[in-house]
């Protein structure tokens, strides 16, 4: 591991367990490099700001997580594994959501689901029957479905478990499926 990383990785920590005492909006660079030893001018030879730390473990403990082989089959662990590690550290994911101006966390999310459901109304439409205005505002409608349910459940207190939450999606996207071939079946009957 670089030192570049061990550096970071020393921040977030700092970061995080300052956040378990501290809202996010009143934690001051200072502040984290207090915690962790290092010195200012360290901490901006790898981030700009504390926002843009907070960005870096979004990424690399969160984000990272969706991103790596995430197929169709595979969508709901994928989702299961970042519930869980937002529920593991829900002291962090909490204190950000509540902190003032920042939405960076649900940008990343909002963006990265609204790809995957192109890529899995894309997948379904075989025969490209779908136009693509509608594969744009179907994926940005479930995009922010999903993610608005996911930074409810944070902001709430994550009080239903993660399994609770990927069934619930689960089940969604079958009914949803089951939708759509029921119309597609009426809609070829009536031809």
């Amino acid at each position: 591991m670089s030192n570049s990383i061990i550096t970071k990785k020393a921040l977030s920590t700092a970061l995080k367990e300052l956040m378990k005492r501290k809202s996010f909006d009143r934690i001051t660079v200072e502040d984290i490099t207090n915690q962790c030893g290092l010195n200012r001018q360290t901490f901006y030879y790898h981030f700009q700001d504390k926002y843009d730390l907070i960005n870096w473990i979004y990424y690399n403990e969160a984000i990272a997580i969706l991103s790596q082989d995430l197929t169709y089959d595979n969508w709901n662990d994928r989702i299961l594994e970042l519930l869980t590690v937002m529920k593991s550290e829900s002291y962090f994911y909490q204190n950000t959501f509540k902190s003032s101006g920042e939405n960076e966390f649900e940008n990343y999310l909002l963006s990265f689901t609204r790809e995957l459901f192109i890529s899995i109304i894309k997948n379904i439409d075989e025969n490209n029957a779908v136009s693509e205005e509608d594969v744009n505002f179907f994926s940005q409608f479930f995009s922010f479905g999903s993610v608005g349910m996911i930074v409810s459940w944070a902001k709430t207190g994550m009080t239903a478990s993660p399994e609770s939450i990927v069934y619930h999606l689960k089940n969604l996207a079958y009914y949803i499926r089951q939708f759509a071939l029921k119309l597609h079946s009426d809609e070829a009957d009536q031809n």
